[in-house]
């Protein structure tokens, strides 16, 4: 089966310290940990991972594992520090859904900018414009400007535009928790959809439930690094019991 996705021991490294205004006291003992430490933070350190064509493969981990970085690596949003990403075909990012959206345009007008982002020509979103609005139940809020749209609102509006079509890779972040419990069984069954239609998906979500139902692998980043990498149902079970033995320990700890 051909790979997709290639991630060749990929790590990205942000200066801590960028942007700071230090006194000159804190400027001198801060030049001491920066020796130590390069003032710099590992968000990834050496990841390495393929996915195969037409496989859904998750990846789980605390809030701060790398997760979303990661997904912004392989959709071409962020370049790492050292490694590289190989991928195949077109790619759909929906990460920070609504996040590319010019606030001060309406809801139809984004759906133009969004769909041009994601390679659709004019005529094509034309003729799916109806059904774009409407998956997003947004139709009466079309001419709207999105600046007055709630962040759910948004979200619909980005995977509604993101999922017209079958994209070769789909890169998914959290997204089906968004809306109301029907949106959410709405966007899961256009989900399975695009996976039965060949789509790879990368999937990230903090839902395990979603995670085990969906993926065949799924990878436990933390800390940027990998922990296990398996059948969705192992790596899932070995995470909980990890989060369960650090809940222990701080009550432990706090008593």
């Amino acid at each position: 089966m051909s790979q997709m996705i290639s991630v060749e021991d990929v790590s990205i490294l942000f200066n801590l310290n960028r942007g700071k205004v230090r006194s000159l006291k804190e400027k001198l003992f801060s030049k001491i940990d920066d020796d130590l430490t390069g003032g710099r933070f590992a968000a990834l350190d050496h990841v390495s991972f393929s996915v195969d064509k037409g496989e859904t493969f998750g990846i789980v981990g605390s809030n701060g594992a790398g997760k979303s970085t990661l997904l912004k690596i392989v959709s071409g949003i962020m370049k790492p520090t050292s490694g590289r990403v190989i991928t195949q075909g077109t790619i759909a990012p929906m990460i920070e859904l609504g996040a590319g959206f010019d606030m001060e345009l309406s809801a139809i007008e984004n759906v133009y900018l969004c769909g041009a982002v994601l390679g659709n020509n004019k005529k094509f979103i034309t003729s799916h414009m109806v059904e774009i609005l409407e998956f997003a139940e947004l139709w009466e809020f079309r001419d709207v400007p999105v600046k007055y749209f709630s962040s759910g609102m948004l979200a619909r509006l980005a995977f509604s535009v993101s999922t017209i079509v079958t994209p070769d890779i789909l890169i998914v972040d959290e997204i089906l928790s968004v809306g109301d419990y029907d949106f959410r069984q709405k966007s899961m069954k256009r989900m399975l959809d695009l996976m039965n239609s060949g789509s790879t998906v990368v999937y990230v979500s903090h839902d395990l439930d979603s995670v085990k139902q969906l993926c065949q692998r799924v990878m436990w980043l933390e800390g940027g690094k990998i922990q296990k990498i398996g059948a969705a149902e192992e790596i899932c079970s070995a995470y909980i019991e990890n989060v369960e033995q650090r809940d222990s320990a701080k009550r432990l700890g706090g008593a």
